[in-house]
């Protein structure tokens, strides 16, 4: 009998094992036009079949631009230059065209709205398998699929434009899904998500790569929800090289200290741990789930002493703005009133009411946090108090002016706005310039103007891009961007829609420093969030949406401390969740606070 031909030789352990490889990355290096460094630099590695890997590092460390890489929009379609090779199912994706390689890689981009071209949710979904020439009944049945995985399939008939953002979010990931490629590449998929669509979108992924055919790279800063389900973690950086590349657990536990360092992103419980362990609490192993500080805090028998709370502020004098604990009478009037709003919108002939009967009151020093699911109402009723979209007459108040008849001149004096999207406020061509043009259309001189600017750079540390356009800025940047064109003129009260969006550890930390440092000098503060944890830290006020109605408001700790989360849909900040349920040390369990810990 003849020995078999080479040519049909049967597959070798080798050959299975290059088959497992959906992702190949030979010592790739992206240079942005204009940039003088590569982020990122010289990056190897491997994905394969049934991975979930987690790319973390700093901003600026070119997590993003890496994952445009990954389908060839880099160096095909946007002003970057790569070295190195970047191979998808044995595809250098550098020699195909991007429509080529979706058949191989599909992508979820950090702003959704960039993947948005049709004009209902279910062509949506069936635009990228149709145009793989699929049949009418394959490409049916995988978007109805898609649609119910991301809980979007009861809205199949809406305008893609309807949706809030988080339901944009989805939408982009049901589309990946629908193309079934075997690699799939999101960037911040859950960034605009409540708890029950980021619950959603978790357990799709999980069955994506629970046949073992598929494998997905995530970049994502909601660590706390996404570690169970992740197997390997890359960590970028500051200078755009590989860190470290290993399993979950080694990676996020083992060198948490040195990521804290870095200025990435760590599971809210392994912030805590690390805490504590410096105050003297014997944990060991870190945790990285809600579950696992319950559990290591129940083991100990003592813990730190808890801080004493401060000791009640001097009375203010009549010439301080007062703080939330020590503002005026309840006779005194609010700085933002809304009384009765009510927002209607046209869809599809048919009008849908937004927002119902709303009325809340902002004194000055607040810092307010409007929370709830996606499409309850919060993005539209701040656009609505901040006058981005005029409410009708009478209904908002700006210390006692009526928001509907102020000038846009002297609205942007009272009230600085940040879109959850910054791009969609950015409209000069340097950064420079964009944080000069406000400014300018107000009068103030060019000197002044110049004096600003330069310590508006400095301050988000952008001063070696104030010469790049505003779109080439990575994501954090942007929001830093955004930001700064909010704070250049010092209005008394800041309109902040998700400010932690795009954000690494260390930026979302600076960021959020600023505006505790600009509310303690008298700004008042209104933001929009799905970080719970964030609104736990920061806030003074809380008011929950639902459906458009206001549920609740009030102090941030009675909210916390009530039922009233969970009702709206919505899940307590991590923290709250680890330490209520202890049987053990019962002075901790009404903690939700990092600055609460020792």
């Amino acid at each position: 009998m003849q020995p078999p031909h080479p040519d049909h030789a049967p597959p070798t352990a080798a050959d299975h094992a290059r088959a497992d490889v959906l992702l190949d990355l030979d010592a790739v290096s992206i240079t942005h036009d204009g940039a003088t460094r590569a982020t990122p630099s010289s990056v190897s590695a491997t994905v394969r079949r049934g991975e979930v890997v987690l790319l973390l590092g700093a901003s600026g460390s070119g997590k993003s631009t890496l994952a445009l890489a990954l389908n060839g929009l880099i160096p095909q379609a946007l002003p970057a230059r790569l070295d190195g090779r970047v191979l998808v199912s044995g595809i250098d994706t550098a020699t195909r065209s991007v429509p080529q390689l979706s058949r191989s890689v599909s992508m979820v981009f950090q702003d959704p709205d960039a993947q948005i071209v049709t004009a209902t949710v279910l062509d949506e979904v069936c635009f990228g398998p149709e145009n793989l020439g699929l049949p009418v009944e394959t490409v049916l049945s995988r978007a109805e699929s898609a649609l119910r995985a991301v809980g979007l399939w009861d809205r199949r008939e809406e305008n893609p434009d309807r949706l809030s953002g988080g339901g944009r979010q989805r939408l982009a990931i049901a589309c990946a899904l629908a193309l079934d490629a075997p690699l799939m590449v999101l960037d911040e998929p859950t960034a605009n998500l409540d708890p029950v669509g980021i619950t959603e979108v978790y357990r799709a992924l999980r069955e994506v790569v629970a046949d073992g055919r598929h494998a997905v790279v995530l970049v994502e800063h909601n660590l706390d929800e996404v570690v169970d389900l992740v197997t390997r973690v890359i960590v970028l950086g500051t200078n755009g090289s590989v860190l470290h590349d290993g399993p979950v657990r080694d990676v996020l536990a083992g060198r948490a200290e040195e990521l804290l360092t870095e200025g990435v992103w760590l599971p809210v419980s392994t912030l805590a741990a690390l805490r504590l362990r410096a105050a003297g609490a014997a944990i060991d192993p870190l945790p990285l789930t809600v579950g696992e500080l319950t559990a290591a805090l129940d083991r100990l028998d003592e813990l730190p002493e808890l801080p004493r709370p401060a000791p009640p502020s001097t009375p203010p004098s009549a010439a301080d703005r007062p703080g939330p604990d020590d503002r005026p009478g309840p006779d005194d009037r609010p700085l933002l009133r809304v009384t009765g709003l009510t927002v209607r919108r046209r869809v599809r002939r048919r009008e849908r009411t937004l927002l119902h009967d709303v009325s809340l009151d902002v004194h000055r020093g607040d810092v307010l946090a409007i929370v709830g699911t996606n499409g309850a109402g919060k993005s539209t009723l701040l656009r609505a108090m901040a006058g981005v979209a005029p409410p009708p007459p009478g209904t908002v108040q700006i210390g006692g002016d009526d928001v509907a008849r102020l000038d846009p001149r002297r609205l942007a004096r009272d009230i600085g706005f940040v879109f959850q999207n910054p791009e969609h406020q950015f409209i000069r061509a340097t950064v420079a310039d964009e944080l000069a043009h406000g400014p300018l259309l107000r009068g103030v001189a060019e000197e002044e103007v110049a004096r600003r600017v330069d310590a508006m750079l400095e301050r988000f540390d952008l001063t070696a891009l104030r010469d790049r356009h505003p779109f080439l800025l990575s994501g954090g940047q942007k929001r830093r961007l955004s930001v700064g064109t909010a704070l250049i003129s010092s209005p008394p009260i800041l309109a902040l829609d998700e400010p932690s969006f795009g954000q690494d550890r260390a930026r979302a930390a600076e960021l959020m420093a600023i505006l505790d440092e600009l509310n303690a000098e008298g700004t008042t503060i209104v933001l929009v969030s799905h970080d719970l944890q964030l609104v736990a830290d920061h806030a003074s006020h809380v008011a929950v949406l639902q459906e458009g109605r206001v549920v609740a408001q009030g102090r941030t700790d009675e909210i916390l401390a009530s039922t009233v989360l969970d009702e709206a849909g919505l899940r307590r900040p991590p923290l709250a969740r680890a330490f209520s349920p202890l049987r053990h040390h019962e002075q901790w369990r009404s903690l939700s606070r990092l600055g609460q810990l020792p």
